[in-house]
């Protein structure tokens, strides 16, 4: 006779006690999904020289985190209620704030938001972008990088200066203006004074130094030299001079940051390239005639 051996009964009480007496009970609220950092290049302030791209990511964005070279016309895209947030540092102030800003990055996207870290430019020129693109990584953070127009090629081209020419120049160099004052840095002097074209972002205040190493590195001093205020924007001035005399020009002028300088036989076509103003699309559009769009 086979007999059966049923499991005895237990009461909601005794399954109650039981599981207290084996384990600690949790609670956790519902699983928020993991939000996303787009890493978007904001070009060189105007909002139609932002890219396509750029523009759709902020129509959508709960969260927008931008620096100070950002101009409010470009943050208006934003749509009504997001949230945004000035992680910029003050004009001369060399304190940074990259930790501060990776760690808020990471927390708004845990909190399940979609972020976009607006920054002026290229996100990975200078940027420093790479090392939040590599914090996002190493905290399990989903992201992407959005390409914009460094002012490494807007500025000079704001001035009517191609940074490449067939008769002029074949290769093009872009630099950080900050080394300029480090002994040693990671900058070869030499190799750059060699080169046809040479640009340097953040360099306002050692246009002197960078100057004079190029040149005690055999760089003609009558070489000619521009420097590009805020390409761009409404305060945007230019200045040219050779390079002995370029640093001279440019305190006189009272030139401030962000400044872009140039150094090449190309800034020889400012004077040719560099009268000619952009009208407005409104009257490009216009002048192209009814029918017709730009």
């Amino acid at each position: 006779m086979d007999i059966c051996r049923c499991p005895p009964r237990f009461s909601r009480y005794d399954i109650i006690k039981v599981s207290l007496s084996t384990r600690k009970l949790s609670w956790r609220g519902p699983a928020v999904a993991a939000g996303k950092v787009y890493l978007v290049g904001a070009g060189p302030g105007p909002a139609d020289l932002l890219t396509v791209r750029g523009a759709e990511l902020l129509r959508r964005a709960d969260v927008v985190v931008y620096d100070r070279l950002v101009q409010f016309e470009v943050l208006a895209l934003a749509r009504p209620g997001a949230e945004i947030i000035y992680m910029g540092k003050p004009v001369g102030s060399h304190a940074s704030r990259q930790q501060e800003i990776n760690e808020l990055l990471v927390r708004k996207a845990q909190e399940g938001k979609t972020v976009v870290r607006l920054k002026g430019g290229d996100p990975f020129l200078l940027g420093r972008g790479g090392e939040e693109a590599e914090y996002l990584h190493e905290h399990g953070i989903d992201f992407e990088v959005v390409p914009g127009v460094s002012s490494a090629l807007a500025a000079p081209l704001s001035a009517g200066i191609p940074v490449t020419h067939r008769e002029m120049a074949s290769a093009v160099v872009i630099a950080t203006g900050h080394e300029a004052r480090q002994e040693p840095g990671r900058l070869d002097w030499g190799a750059l004074a060699r080169i046809d074209t040479l640009v340097f972002l953040m360099c306002v205040h050692n246009v002197a130094r960078i100057a004079a190493r190029l040149m005690a590195h055999g760089r003609d001093p009558k070489t000619p030299a521009a420097l590009v205020q805020a390409a761009y924007w409404p305060h945007q001035q230019v200045v040219v001079a050779p390079l002995d005399k370029i640093a001279e020009v440019a305190e006189e002028a009272a030139i401030q940051p962000p400044a872009t300088l140039v150094v090449g036989e190309v800034v020889r076509l400012h004077e040719k390239l560099g009268r000619r103003e952009a009208a407005p699309l409104s009257q490009e559009a216009e002048a192209a005639g009814p029918g017709l769009s730009l």
